[in-house]
């Protein structure tokens, strides 16, 4: 009998559906459609990693199975090769991004068709391709054009290492750029930003109508950040200036003993010289500290608190009380308006602050525990609701009649208003970098910024042989004259190209879009080709993915579809994440540990089918999993079992009384419920455990099983293994004698009537530990002379009684049979 070769027979089946073009998706088909996206990857020199192997495996199944079903599916791949990590990586090799990338893109494309991933391939995309990022750029031609993209001032995260600003959100651990690993600094900076921020609302509310899982849905509604909050307006003594200050609880106001400011609120201007003389100094020397403080370091939990008394008061109408005001790093001047009134008794951070510094803590709200006491410990803090006291008119009601009582008090004299903000702020859209696609806006000493026209796009990006960032900060584009200088297309003068590029999100905003019309040179893609693909019936991807790219991606769909690019208002109907692997020590994979699993050599030793399908079984898809190789070995030797029954059956055909056709007839509709079932739910490790359950019941009643039998059981384990399967298929000859693929089967069903068999489970031990599982007939079951034979011949067992001698058998009518070996 012929071994189970993987080498012998992937590469053939490779070749075979890729030259049959089985995996094409069929624009406007008359089968319903169903869109399973990936993740598309940055391409980087170190090829695939397991993570990408898991999700990509666990979705080609979900695809392939959705194709038996009788569905038009479109499952694209493409590379996200712009943007930093790409650039990073070039000058390490000390070879141009524009020759390092299409060899990493090569070597990717060539990994992915050795695990027989079934992606429409006719669809793939390239983010550095002009012909892509010509529309990338026409995107951001209409942001400008309707006031959503423009330049600003703003603070920047400045890499000293990379040279690079950054977006907050790739600043970590209290500072540092996610990926040099170095600490960072804070500086002003002229950028173009998106103003994401008047779309909030939206992103919010739309939510409820979208498939997300829990985690993810929590992920966006946290960081859009939509909260009711209360501006107080406070007279500054002896300037004739006003403070407002913002907070979300105004009915604990009679306990605040001071006011903070942010390093950068315009009260403390060195031009508006509010700062009494004698307090001019510290403050200013406290400034400059602040100044290259990232934000995240600022807020981290547990610092110890700093600040300075500006000399300024202000005066609370509430209380009638003079209220010091300080500057401090903990506030941020982009979180409400810069200010906030301190409470020490209910906020912690307050509290902290008050105790660094000596200031008065006042209790205005008790506990569950009714406790009017005054507050001197951390511990009695209290942050939540209660009942309020030492709040003058308020004194008795609860917090939440407190808040609407007090708001509608400062609202009716004119000293508050009710307000909405969002911890989502306008998005910074521009780095000064080379490799980027260059942002299509031209400047005009008269016109101002102009965009470039469409008919002019794409703007093409240079080469350019010294592409490394500059220690001035801006583009090296700059330097590029004969790029940079131009002529407005508005009125002909002499102007200059901006030299700022697009960040590493860009292309990845809308390709999903373009995955239902790549060749499009006319326009983002087809719009009767949108409106039967869109929206994404299913996007999987990483759980670090699920605020940043998520959000923006929705952003810019939204605004694609108002100006009447594409017609649903949201891009992505259903969306799941999966975790990570981490190495075999139990760590992050790193080539620093020497924990990384290279997925090449896993397919070169056990096959592309043992590597898809540890991935699926090694745990839930959604958690996180530890990497085991002997769990591979387990998964490769299943696969054997798998070839060895069917390659037997072909060679020795017996027949089965009519209860084993019963039985094996349960054991299919069982498995197939349960594969179904766990499919559609992406429990694909149970998935797998069910097949080798059925493989297990199967050797028991290994001459039973017919042709149509075999059959079925590799269709439910062809979208898992799908080279092994296609070659066991064409053994067993199909149902024609051409090539026909398993993989264009229809999905198979079961009747009803199998799956209520009336039927009980048998436990099979060998010295008292479980080696196998019987489902029998109830009136079988209670029959040693039945059971035992079939126990016996149970393929699991032979390994525990072969060469043993059987000193006794215990049996337990319908429940179980024990051999003492």
């Amino acid at each position: 009998m012929e071994k189970y070769t993987p080498g012998r027979i992937e590469k053939k089946w490779q070749e075979v559906w890729q030259g049959a073009g089985i995996y094409q998706a069929e624009d406007f088909s008359a089968k319903p459609k169903f869109y399973c996206l990936v993740e598309f990857p940055y391409p980087s020199g170190a090829g695939l990693h397991v993570g990408h192997v898991r999700s990509w495996s666990a979705m080609d199944a979900y695809s392939r199975k959705k194709r038996m079903e009788g569905f038009n599916v479109l499952f694209p791949m493409g590379w996200d090769a712009f943007g930093l990590p790409a650039e990073n990586y070039a000058i390490k090799m000390g070879v141009h991004p524009s020759k390092v990338v299409p060899q990493n893109i090569a070597r990717f494309k060539k990994q992915c068709q050795s695990l027989g991933l079934s992606f429409d391939w006719s669809r793939e995309i390239d983010t550095t391709s002009p012909a892509y990022y010509k529309w990338t750029q026409w995107i951001f031609v209409k942001l400008f054009e309707k006031g959503l993209a423009y330049q600003d001032e703003v603070l920047v995260n400045w890499c000293p290492s990379c040279r690079t600003n950054l977006a907050d959100e790739e600043i970590i651990d209290g500072g540092k750029h996610e990926r040099c690993g170095q600490m960072t600094e804070r500086r002003p900076q002229k950028q173009w930003l998106l103003r994401i921020t008047r779309y909030g609302d939206r992103l919010l509310e739309d939510l409820k109508d979208l498939d997300y899982s829990r985690k993810i849905a929590l992920q966006q509604i946290n960081w859009i950040g939509r909260k009711q909050w209360v501006d107080i307006v406070y007279p500054v003594e002896g300037t004739g200036e006003s403070l407002t200050v913002s907070t979300t609880r105004p009915e604990t106001n009679f306990g605040a003993t001071f006011v903070v400011v942010a390093p950068e609120h315009p009260l403390l201007d060195s031009e508006n010289n509010l700062v009494p003389l004698d307090y001019r100094k510290a403050v200013g020397e406290y400034l400059s500290l602040s100044q290259n403080k990232s934000e995240l370091e600022r807020i981290s939990a547990g610092r110890q608190k700093t600040g300075v008394f500006t000399g300024l008061y202000c005066f609370n109408r509430l209380s009638e009380k003079r209220l010091p005001i300080w500057v401090a790093d903990f506030v941020l001047s982009g979180v409400g308006t810069g200010a906030v009134v301190g409470v020490p008794a209910h906020d912690i951070r307050d509290f902290e602050f008050a105790q660094s510094f000596g200031l008065p803590v006042i209790r205005v709200v008790t506990g569950p525990d009714g406790d009017e006491s005054a507050i001197k410990e951390r511990q009695q803090v209290w942050e939540g609701e209660g009942k309020i006291i030492n709040s003058g008119f308020l004194d008795g009601l609860e917090t939440p009649a407190g808040w609407q009582t007090i708001t509608d008090y400062l609202e009716k004299n004119g000293w508050g208003r009710r307000t909405v903000r969002y911890h989502l702020r306008d998005w910074i859209f521009s780095r000064q970098h080379y490799w980027g696609e260059p942002i299509p806006i031209i400047h005009c000493g008269s016109c101002g910024p102009v965009p470039v026209p469409e008919d002019q796009l794409p703007v093409e990006l240079p080469y350019l042989e010294r592409y490394q960032p500059s220690q001035s900060g801006q583009s090296p584009l700059s330097g590029v004259e004969s790029w940079v200088n131009t002529t407005c297309p508005k009125c002909g003068h002499p102007a200059k190209r901006e030299t700022d590029t697009m960040p590493n999100w860009a292309g990845s905003n809308w390709y999903f879009i373009r995955y239902c019309d790549s060749r499009n040179d006319q326009e983002i893609a087809d719009r009767k080709k949108t409106d039967y693909w869109l929206p994404v019936d299913l996007y999987q991807g990483g759980f670090e993915h699920t605020t940043l790219h998520l959000l923006y991606s929705r952003f810019i769909h939204k605004f694609l579809f108002d100006i009447g690019a594409v017609s649903s208002p949201e891009p992505y109907q259903k969306r799941r994440s999966h975790g990570v692997v981490l190495g075999p020590d139990g760590r992050k994979m790193s080539k620093s540990f020497g924990n990384v699993i290279n997925p090449d050599e896993i397919v070169e030793r056990y096959g592309a089918d043992t590597l898809r399908l540890y991935e699926m079984f090694v745990g839930p898809f959604d958690q996180m999993v530890v990497w085991n190789t002997n769990g591979v070995a387990g998964i490769y030797r299943f696969l054997g079992r798998v070839w060895d029954l069917v390659e037997n059956h072909l060679s020795s055909k017996g027949q089965a009384s009519a209860l084993d056709r019963r039985q094996i007839k349960h054991l299919l509709a069982s498995l197939v419920s349960k594969v179904t079932a766990d499919l559609d739910a992406m429990r694909f490790n149970t998935a797998v455990s069910a097949m080798m359950e059925f493989i297990n019941e199967a050797q028991g009643l290994e001459s039973g099983l017919e042709v149509e039998d075999w059959r079925t059981f590799l269709k439910v384990l062809a979208p898992f293994a799908p080279h092994l399967t296609e070659e066991l298929w064409q053994r067993l000859g199909g149902e024609r004698s051409d090539f026909h693929s398993i993989h264009l089967e229809k999905w198979p069903v079961f009747e009803e009537a199998d799956l209520k068999m009336d039927s009980v489970t048998v436990i099979v031990q060998v010295n008292g530990k479980i080696r196998g599982r019987l489902e029998l007939p109830s009136e079988e079951a209670g029959n040693q002379s039945s059971v035992e034979p079939r126990a016996r011949g149970l393929g699991a067992l032979a390994r525990y009684l072969s060469g043993q001698e059987v000193k006794k058998t215990i049996f337990v009518s319908g429940k179980l049979i024990n051999f003492v070996v």
